[in-house]
């Protein structure tokens, strides 16, 4: 009898320890993270920082002049280094967008047999292979020169900087061989894509429209590299109508809001009013888009001065419709691809049409995806202010095209900050108190200047001086 108590003493005492130990384990979180929720985050993240109008992390609303600080105008007058903003926006690309979506596409392969989407395996692996090449071309459109072919490595502490356009070229043959992978017969993402719902073919145009965007941006730097990337984008399919636009679909409650209600909104401040450089050309060509975007002061679209303090309630600020919740979060529209299209028609490339039709095209386009009218396109493009053949007969086609896609970028600052640096239109105000020139460029991290000494010191003397005047390997004019 005594053996058979100090039996069962000795199971209640290994159960006992079983349990103990059973509560030191985290039933909450998973174990492990599936590369399609890792795309997921890294799909917001990329996005968030390219549409966010936060002045910590993104300041080319403002660089463009859409917009103009009520109190706070260090920003707007170009200051980069008071809040360290190109740290933080190369933090979020690198950290956030690149790192993700490389450890995804590494996990998904690694569970490739125990999945089961595993005949998607392919195209998913491409989607996120696009998403890559889209932050890289946006940090080299911003920075020039950057850490590319040891970026991701973590056992390169300090990796080197590689040469901007060697980059921009890599991505495009990227961007290339992954269109060519896709399989549009097939499906990708079940879930979990925000953008376009885990639809190939939609992945594709957009994919083809972002190869036309890369290589209209080297036409001044290696004009038949980039007549045959843009053409052979359009060969192969672009977006062709805004039903087809890429946006990520945001929610109508945090925290998965767009970024601009939650700092419009959510923050309960008024920082922002529109700014005076396109209230005035909006308000010069009767543009019907301005309801859209702005309120009226007194029935009037008033633009705060650019670089000077603005009193909120005396200057338009942001409509309803741009600081919605779920508004979406915008990286590509067609109207966007025939602005490019005129300009490539312009240049000789074959687009398919003319540049007048495509400059058309655009504005309608324009007009129509914020909840404009036929009759107010159809208005304001017979204008003789607004007609593409009465204002190239005393413009330059850069000056007519560059004004017009500026202001169908709005609300997308990094693409039209890149308008602005490749058309050199519309002519920009100059900030009340300028700390520096235009800003062509983000300057590099400070941190990069201590962390990664060396290879920043290189960097910078390659491309001409660490500095935000210093034009990019695109921008010659």
């Amino acid at each position: 009898m005594k053996n058979i108590y100090i039996i069962a003493i000795a199971f209640l005492m290994v159960s006992c320890s079983s349990n103990l130990e059973d509560l030191n384990k985290n039933n909450k979180d998973p174990e492990t993270v599936s590369g399609e929720s890792l795309f997921t985050g890294a799909q917001k993240a990329l996005v968030d920082q390219i549409v966010q109008i936060n002045v910590n992390e993104n300041n080319t609303k403002l660089w463009a002049q859409f917009l103009q600080e009520t109190t706070y105008t260090d920003e707007s007058n170009y200051d980069q280094v008071t809040r360290t903003i190109p740290e933080n926006l190369w933090s979020a690309i690198y950290r956030d967008a690149l790192k993700d979506l490389d450890e995804a596409g590494k996990i998904i392969v690694e569970t490739f047999y125990f999945s089961p989407e595993d005949e998607y395996t392919n195209n998913k692996l491409m989607i996120i292979e696009i998403m890559k090449v889209y932050a890289y071309s946006h940090l080299v459109e911003t920075f020039g020169n950057i850490p590319y072919s040891e970026s991701l490595n973590i056992d390169i502490l300090t990796p080197a900087y590689d040469d901007g356009i060697t980059i921009y070229k890599d991505l495009i043959a990227r961007l290339t061989t992954a269109i060519e992978a896709l399989d549009t017969s097939k499906k990708s993402f079940i879930a979990g894509d925000n953008i376009y719902k885990g639809d190939v073919a939609s992945w594709k145009k957009f994919a083809n429209s972002l190869k036309l965007r890369m290589g209209m941006l080297l036409a001044d730097t290696d004009d038949a590299f980039a007549k045959t990337t843009v053409e052979s984008a359009i060969a192969s399919g672009i977006i062709t109508n805004s039903e087809e636009n890429a946006h990520m679909h945001y929610l109508p409650s945090a925290p998965n809001t767009h970024p601009v209600h939650a700092n419009v909104v959510l923050s309960g401040r008024n920082d922002f009013v529109a700014g005076e450089t396109l209230i005035d050309i909006m308000n010069t060509l009767n543009d019907p888009r301005r309801p859209l975007w702005f309120t009226t002061v007194g029935g009037i679209y008033v633009g705060g001065k650019i670089g000077s303090t603005s009193s909120y309630a005396s200057h338009s600020h942001l409509s309803e419709q741009i600081v919605a919740a779920d508004a979406p979060g915008v990286i590509m529209t067609y109207s966007e691809v025939q602005f490019l299209l005129a300009e490539g028609a312009e240049r000789g490339y074959d687009t398919g049409d003319t540049a007048a039709n495509h400059y058309t095209n655009g504005i309608r386009a324009s007009i129509n995806e914020w909840g404009g009218s036929t009759a107010d396109a159809n208005t304001y493009l017979a204008q003789p202010s607004v007609d593409y053949n009465t204002l190239t007969g005393t413009q330059t086609w850069k000056q007519v095209i560059g004004t017009q896609r500026w202001i169908s970028l709005f609300n997308r600052g990094p693409e039209a900050w890149t308008s602005i640096r490749t058309m050199d239109y519309p002519v920009l105000a100059t900030p009340a108190e300028a700390v520096s020139g235009f800003p062509n460029r983000y300057t590099y991290p400070i941190v990069e200047q201590t962390v990664n000494a060396a290879n920043y010191s290189a960097a910078s003397s390659a491309i001409g001086g660490d500095l935000p005047e210093t034009k990019l390997f695109w921008d010659k004019f």
